[in-house]
């Protein structure tokens, strides 16, 4: 019988970003815990990007450039990416990093705003995947200010 383990592939193989979750074996071992669990790197940059979101004050996730592309991607049919824009992660054997970029509302606490974001992060990312999350590194790319306005549209009463 062998004890839970967590493994992850390396490498350009199949299993490349992803960590396996293995459960015990054996006649005498519960049902739940038999088999092996693979969690895919951007699984974890998902639910860490979801959670971020989710603190007040936060405004958006990605630097400059990344919110940009993003934007663009994102009206692209199949683009995708706008969850994980802004965060990037590390996943080992038992644990992960979370990097975070983040645009923050004018206005709150900076510091205040970073630890909510840690720990929703960090609650959210070891609820959901079993991994420890030993870090997370925020970088505040920028406020938003009250009369920005997102990636500015095109004045369509001008364009007809």
């Amino acid at each position: 019988m062998t004890d839970n383990m967590t493994s992850v592939g390396g490498g350009s193989g199949p299993t490349a970003g992803v960590s396996a979750l293995k459960g015990r074996t054996g006649a005498g071992t519960p049902a739940e815990t038999r088999g092996k669990t693979t969690i895919a790197d951007g699984v974890v940059a998902k639910i860490a990007g979801m959670a971020a979101r989710e603190v007040p004050g936060i405004h958006n996730l990605g630097a400059g450039m990344a919110r940009a592309f993003g934007a663009v991607r994102e009206r692209v049919p199949g683009g995708g990416g706008a969850v994980t824009r802004g965060v990037k992660v590390e996943v080992g054997e038992r644990q992960a990093a979370v990097d975070l970029d983040v645009v923050v509302e004018y206005g709150v606490s900076i510091v205040d705003v970073a630890g909510g974001v840690r720990a929703n992060v960090i609650s959210a990312v070891e609820r959901m995947t079993g991994l420890e999350v030993v870090e997370v590194n925020i970088a505040v790319d920028d406020v938003h200010l009250p009369d920005e306005e997102e990636e500015a549209e095109p004045d369509e009463s001008r364009v007809r």
